[in-house]
């Protein structure tokens, strides 16, 4: 008999075309998911044009999203731990495919906002999941660039959204960028048939048949046999309760940590997503100008979520992403000064880097940190405590907008989050995750094998 150590064997596997199908699904639901939020910010000035809605009271329309993205990412992420990953994955693009297409129909602020918290608990509980589903399954060698290049997706869909914003709002009129977000819909099906499961769920639930076809595209050279046997370490076996495993092996503090961090990353994200367009047009820039700074804000994420993703599989990911948060605070302070157009430029570049981009490396040092039966817990969480400053960041930002402060300050109170986030990061107990724990275990788990070269007898 043979005993399997899914853990190793995913962490050993070579990059293979099982690897890159499981990239393109979970990097093309983060494009849709990323235009879903982008649309509002790049919509925001026509809205409040069309309904006849004042700065603060546009703050609370976009903050419902944000409510129902703090929902979706705790709820969703958890009870993907319980149905399955791929079912919950499905559940969460038909949430917000649909009502992200109804706030098109929408004809008053109150009409909008329901739709967009209906849309946003999709729209959040996405995110978890398809992280836990991308680490679950990546090699361990490239495992946060592949998370994070599977997240710059996110930056991708601002780009589609700003592009389409131009030529949509103009001729269509506001709604047509929120249709436009009904496609993914179709995408269901394929996605159930072509997603895998999370392994720790097919294991608990004793589906070995499954497994054996997962572990042979995760190594070519495994060949099933009947007396196989699967296991995980203890640690990242799925149970009923599985919240409570945030707060174990001395995890408690660290937990906080990163949910202060995400707060503060998660307000400077959304602060940008939803003012950029309004501010810079308030500084003097056209439409078309302003939304061209929300495609080298989007692009600069996308440059800087892989690139961070590349660095910390080469450092220490944690001292990586604190450098993020730091470059996010000088970045941004000097966003509010006039200066040059390339200069400003650069600077929208590395804002969006440093902001967006950061949160993409948070995402995957979070995913990295958990047991693998609980990631998507533990990152549901932290996005859905980390969303009470997304939900935040709209309000607080339109409020300064509309008290018509210098433009420097709106952007200062925008920066303040990042020196809180980068605290919290360097205060997180790198010693206590998974990995080095898993390490610290291996010589107490004996000789226990892993892919094909693992055998004991029967």
């Amino acid at each position: 008999m043979r005993q399997i150590d899914l853990h190793k064997l995913a962490d050993d596997a070579r990059f293979n075309r099982f690897h890159g199908l499981v990239l393109f699904w979970c990097a093309l639901i983060i494009v849709f998911d990323g235009y879903d939020l982008s649309v509002v910010g790049i919509a925001l000035p026509s809205i409040m044009k069309k309904m006849g809605v004042d700065a603060t009271n546009a703050g609370f329309m976009v903050s419902s999203a944000l409510f129902g993205m703090m929902f979706g990412a705790i709820f969703m992420g958890t009870i993907a731990d319980r149905i399955g990953r791929r079912w919950a994955i499905a559940i969460c693009v038909g949430l917000f495919s649909v009502f992200t297409a109804c706030a098109g129909l929408a004809e008053d602020a109150i009409a909008f906002s329901a739709m967009r918290f209906l849309a946003g608990l999709g729209i959040g509980g996405v995110m978890p999941n398809v992280v836990a589903q991308m680490t679950e399954y990546s090699p361990k060698k490239i495992r946060a660039t592949l998370v994070t290049l599977m997240f710059s997706g996110y930056a991708v869909g601002g780009m589609i959204a700003a592009i389409l914003g131009k030529g949509l709002i103009e001729s269509y009129g506001w709604q047509s960028v929120f249709f436009a977000a009904g496609l993914p819909v179709l995408l269901i099906p394929f996605i159930l048939k072509s997603v895998p499961e999370s392994m720790p769920f097919l294991l608990a639930q004793g589906r070995t048949e499954e497994l054996k076809k997962i572990a042979s595209r995760l190594d070519p050279s495994y060949t099933p046999q009947a007396t196989d046997r699967f296991a995980v370490p203890a640690k990242d076996r799925a149970d009923s309760a599985p919240i409570k495993h945030l707060f174990f092996d001395g995890r408690g503090f660290s937990t906080v940590m990163f949910w202060i961090a995400f707060f503060m990353c998660l307000f400077m994200v959304f602060a940008l997503s939803s003012w950029l367009t309004k501010l810079m047009a308030s500084a003097g820039y056209s439409l078309g100008s302003a939304l061209t700074f929300v495609l080298v804000l989007n692009a600069g994420a996308m440059v800087g979520a892989i690139a961070g993703g590349w660095l910390a599989d080469r450092f220490h990911i944690k001292y990586v992403l604190a450098g993020m948060y730091a470059l996010a605070a000088v970045s941004l302070t000097l966003l509010g000064y006039k200066m040059p157009t390339p200069v400003l430029f650069i600077l929208i570049g590395l804002a969006g880097a440093s902001t967006i981009g950061t949160q993409i490396v948070a995402n995957a040092y979070t995913g990295q940190y958990y047991p693998m039966a609980v990631r998507a817990t533990g990152l549901g969480w932290a996005l859905g405590v980390g969303r009470s400053g997304a939900i935040l960041a709209p309000i607080v930002i339109g409020m300064l907008v509309g008290m018509n402060l210098p433009l420097h300050q709106n952007f200062i109170a925008i920066a303040i989050p990042a020196v809180i986030g980068m605290v919290a990061v360097l205060l997180i107990q790198h010693d206590r995750s998974a990995s080095v724990l898993k390490a610290e275990a291996a010589p107490a788990l004996g000789k226990v094998a892993a892919g094909v070269s693992g055998t004991a007898g029967s």
